[in-house]
């Protein structure tokens, strides 16, 4: 991690992103084209092939640096170096076939000359251009993220000056927390002073702080601890400044920023280009699946306003990523739509739900509305599930650690679904299981664990006995 930037226009980004893999070598055939034709020579079988090898090998060159967030430093030197040297070592690999081959000499040197010329140049106005476009993206204001640092001292004051400074890392300092009164600090470069440490939590909460930098001395860890345990009843991404490896940490990982050591200790998994990987794989399989799902969605929407008064899609609050409040869709099951500060939970042998309904619930065909929440980006296709405002709010205050399962997206089949954590949580020992699955996915979430909860989704499909 070089930045904890964490991108949040994941369209834009993903859209960006597959252009800067493929642009580039796009724009090498292209410019042989062009070079062939500006001297009026047949762009034939030799022009061709030469087209075609030299794009391959560009795509492979010319791909992004893999990071955890875009470099949106814009150096020229750093980038015309880096089009230079990627670029030689395509021509000297095309120079290398060509030996191989013979077919070294089969292109006039003005041809070779024009064109190594000119695709360099293009790939390089390419790449500062999707640069420049990348960077608007991720510097827009929906990304912006409100910060606060506790513990006032050099190394907290040169990383606020430095977020400042920088608006890339777009992040804002809104001020520092410190148990000191301000005549027994130091400047703190016309930051502003919150308040105490016990004060931080309501701050947070009331004011909906996205980033925590905690910069406290290790030999306060008992505090950092408690500190900790006080803000497991926010989304907010908690960073320590410097690295500490005694917490329970979820997507703990170490890195800088400008120069400022700094640890994750608690964060989503799906930053930088994880999540927009993680987005990419939403639409597309959810796109797949519609195939399939919409001609039944028909059949059941007529089959729910046939059998049973009232609307065919039951609309429900509930909270998902970082916790802000969300639609989620559902095909009605029940004869009542509860969305209040009470909802009951369904039991077996519920009087509620309807003949359908209960066929519905059983093979959680009543999900698949969820798959328009996916398109929207409001949910995941696997993630926590996400539970009624009313659930949440009486959990949050029995279960330590409930809301950090909001720094994902919510899902519709979840790793604590799979694992025998799904229907209704009678006692409180029930919900504490699931939401330690959550906190379990946070933890080890990747590609193949996504897939894995998907396949074993669909098995259980037909054998769940805790669906009613």
């Amino acid at each position: 991690m070089s930045q904890p930037v964490l991108i949040r226009a994941s369209l834009p980004v993903a859209a960006v992103t597959a252009l800067q893999m493929l642009l580039p070598a796009i724009a090498v055939g292209t410019s042989l084209w062009l070079v062939v034709a500006l001297q009026g020579f047949p762009f034939d079988r030799m022009h061709r092939a030469l087209a075609f090898v030299a794009t391959a090998l560009s795509v492979a060159i010319f791909q992004p640096p893999a990071q955890d967030s875009p470099s949106l430093g814009i150096q020229l030197t750093a980038l015309a170096l880096s089009v230079i040297w990627r670029w030689l070592l395509v021509l000297a690999l095309l120079y290398g076939v060509g030996l191989a081959t013979g077919f070294d000499d089969a292109f006039t040197r003005t041809t070779v000359l024009y064109w190594a010329v000119g695709a360099g140049l293009s790939v390089f106005v390419l790449q500062l251009v999707l640069l420049l476009w990348m960077r608007r993206i991720v510097m827009a204001s929906a990304n912006r993220r409100s910060a606060v640092i506790v513990g006032a001292n050099v190394s907290s004051l040169s990383l606020a000056d430095k977020l400042k400074r920088h608006p890339e890392l777009c992040m804002e300092v809104v001020g520092f927390f410190d148990d000191r009164n301000a005549e027994r600090l130091d400047p703190i470069g016309g930051f502003k002073l919150l308040g105490r440490l016990s004060e931080l939590v309501v701050y947070v909460n009331r004011q909906r702080i996205d980033v925590i930098f905690v910069t406290l001395p290790i030999r306060h860890v008992q505090r950092v601890m408690t500190l900790l345990d006080d803000l497991r009843d926010s989304t907010a991404s908690i960073y320590y400044v410097p690295d500490v490896f005694v917490f329970d940490l979820i997507q703990s990982r170490t890195g800088e920023i400008m120069g400022v050591p700094v640890v994750a200790m608690c964060e989503t998994p799906f930053y930088g280009y994880r999540g927009v990987m993680k987005r990419m794989t939403d639409i597309a399989f959810t796109l797949a699946v519609m195939v399939v799902a919409l001609p039944v969605m028909m059949f059941l929407t007529i089959l729910i306003k046939l059998t049973s008064p009232g609307p065919v899609i039951f609309k429900q609050r509930r909270y998902g990523l970082d916790g802000e409040e969300i639609i989620v869709y559902k095909f009605r099951s029940m004869r009542v739509t509860e969305d209040g500060l009470s909802v009951t939970q369904a039991t077996r042998d519920d009087g509620r739900v309807t003949p359908l309904g209960r066929f519905l619930r059983k093979y959680s065909l009543d999900e698949l509305p969820q798959l328009f929440n996916v398109l929207q980006g409001r949910m995941s296709l696997v993630g926590p599930r996400p539970h009624a405002v009313a659930h949440n709010e009486m959990y949050r205050k029995l279960i330590k650690g409930y809301m950090v399962r909001h720094k994902v997206l919510p899902g519709i089949t979840g790793l604590a679904q799979v694992s025998g954590c799904r229907g209704e949580t009678a006692e409180l020992e029930q919900m504490q299981a699931r939401v330690l699955y959550d906190l379990d996915y946070l933890r080890h979430w990747s590609p193949s664990l996504d897939f894995k909860i998907i396949v074993m989704t669909a098995v259980q499909l037909f054998r769940n006995t805790k669906a009613y």
